[in-house]
């Protein structure tokens, strides 16, 4: 098959391209970095393209995926920040809709990333899938107005699914890399009272997802790519000391976050209670459905 993919050299991308590659699939890569750096970093493979412009319409694809974004706690949401988060995610999905409008052949499907910040911050007890109304913070208007720009697909008869991703999981990159040091110091520990909810999903999960969502060509809609267990951030934090053999009894005060990263801070002190109703509807099966499992297959060769 062939694939075109935005943020190929990202968290998610970059295992993306691997897994397609190593499958036999032949994959372009949108990215702004040097193509020999894009080959270096991913595979000689590859075939990287600096602009959406330097695809030729005439060219087809089985699937378009777009992961293209700006990483949402890489730096604190100043207002120069947050248009860079907006312009990172709304300019290459504009330009990719104007892309497969111009395309004398027409992509088997194309599947856009969002975020289940979608749903906002504030809705304790509330459990959220896809049907569930956008909330009224910044990354709901970022996820919506991005969600919004990928939908225009559908208006061009492409099957078009829209994966609003929870917190993805692994050693290398993400929330986690960033917990690790502090959990192996046994320095870990909820944050705040730790009763928020906690999001997620492993990263074999949500490749296996964008994977499903192409080779089943009866899906199309919203995507909620989270695992199915949900559990606080006290619980979640007990076992990812247990697996790294480390107690956690040390909390991360709400006001410590909350100076060091400003509004972003909301991501980590207000949890979200998503479910994958629809994914597990369409008969996925999440290998990693619950934290210990999940955590244990991760970590446990970094003990």
């Amino acid at each position: 098959m062939q694939f075109l993919i935005t943020g190929g050299t990202g968290f998610i991308g970059r295992r993306l391209v691997h897994r397609l590659l190593n499958e036999g699939h032949q994959v372009v890569v949108l990215s702004r970095q040097a193509a020999k750096d894009v080959r270096l970093q991913l595979s000689t493979r590859v075939k990287p393209v600096s602009s959406l412009s330097a695809v030729n319409p005439s060219a087809y694809f089985d699937a378009v995926i777009n992961l293209a974004g700006e990483g949402i706690l890489d730096k604190r949401w100043s207002q120069a920040r947050k248009k860079e988060l907006l312009d990172s995610r709304i300019g290459v999905t504009s330009e990719l809709v104007d892309l497969i409008e111009r395309m004398e052949n027409k992509p088997g499907c194309f599947i856009s990333a969002s975020a289940v910040g979608y749903y906002g911050f504030k809705r304790p007890g509330e459990e959220l899938d896809e049907t569930a109304e956008v909330g009224s913070d910044f990354a709901a208007t970022l996820c919506d107005r991005w969600e919004q720009v990928a939908s225009r697909v559908e208006a061009l008869g492409v099957r078009t699914c829209i994966v609003r991703v929870g917190v993805v999981l692994h050693p290398s990159g993400g929330a986690l890399q960033k917990m690790l040091p502090i959990f192996r110091l046994g320095l870990g520990g909820p944050i705040g009272n730790g009763q928020q909810i906690m999001s997620w999903i492993h990263m074999d999960d949500m490749l296996n997802t964008l994977i499903y969502l192409v080779n089943h060509p009866e899906t199309k809609g919203l995507y909620n790519a989270v695992a199915p267990e949900n559990l606080t951030n006290k619980a979640f934090a007990k076992e990812l000391g247990r697996v790294v053999r480390r107690p956690t009894i040390i909390n991360t005060p709400e006001c410590v976050l909350s100076l060091m990263l400003g509004e972003s801070a909301q991501l980590l002190t207000e949890g979200q209670a998503v479910v994958p109703k629809r994914l597990q509807d369409a008969g996925f099966t999440f290998a990693y459905p619950n934290a210990r499992k999940a955590l244990a297959s991760l970590l446990t060769h970094l003990r």
